[in-house]
């Protein structure tokens, strides 16, 4: 996910009313899988065809996407930068502590803190679009805004619009990884986005940084890299898009 968290947040105040001492800072950085889990991932069959035409608003639903913005001026979006979007950045938080609402309410606490650097950060926090789970995917910014969570200043950045899969304990990634294909596929009909343009993280190099193309998002890539899972993920993104025609 989202490299340019560089050490992590060292307190997190706006956990501890929960009673979550462990929340880590969102980096494509691993705290480990849950016990017992491999991180694995199994596409539902894709050979089928769609069943027939369905509109966006009901896709949409499908989806169940809910809106908790982070406000304009603040944190993330403290400095606003316009973004006519072309591509859509597929992210997977390897966060096991938190689902798609406790994401939100760091992001509009401002606990996800990202220094500044030359070829870092641009404005010391981290956002991305929207956030998904197993149950809801929630909205933090405008799609026609640039976000913070993929290569720094490059075109990642600037052109993408990201999407964090996340990966708490008791989280059905499958479920999570078919509402990110739904979701998808509504971007990509909205925003005139061809499949050829849903990427992963790894798609985007990070000046400086060594490796620089990411491991993420991790049980989408084989062997570190896209291959066969993420052709399948395509697959469904690609199966629910066409049922959008």
């Amino acid at each position: 996910m989202i490299d340019a968290i560089h050490s992590g947040v060292k307190s997190l105040r706006w956990l501890l009313p929960f009673g979550l001492l462990a929340f880590v800072c969102l980096q494509c950085r691993p705290i480990g899988p849950p016990p017992g889990r491999q991180d694995r991932y199994r596409p539902s069959p894709s050979g089928s065809q769609p069943s027939g035409g369905k509109s966006v608003s009901a896709m949409l639903r499908s989806v169940n996407l809910k809106t908790d913005m982070v406000r304009k001026g603040t944190h993330g979006r403290k400095v606003v930068r316009p973004m006519t979007p072309r591509y859509i950045t597929i992210h997977s938080t390897q966060n096991y502590t938190a689902g798609a609402e406790r994401h939100s309410e760091a992001l509009k606490n401002g606990a996800l803190r990202s220094p500044k650097t030359r070829y870092g950060n641009r404005i010391g926090y981290l956002i991305w679009h929207f956030t998904v789970d197993q149950r809801v995917a929630i909205q933090h910014m405008p799609t026609n805004e640039q976000g913070e969570h993929a290569d720094f200043g490059g075109p990642g950045n600037r052109l993408s619009i990201g999407i964090e899969m996340c990966e708490n304990r008791g989280n059905s990634r499958l479920a999570t990884t078919e509402r990110t294909a739904r979701l998808t596929a509504v971007l990509m009909k909205k925003n005139g986005i061809p499949l050829r343009n849903v990427v992963p993280h790894y798609h985007w190099p990070r000046r400086g940084k060594h490796p620089p193309n990411k491991n993420c998002p991790h049980f989408l890539m084989d062997n570190g890299r896209p291959g066969k899972k993420w052709r399948a993920f395509l697959g469904r993104v690609n199966y629910y898009y066409q049922q959008l025609q």
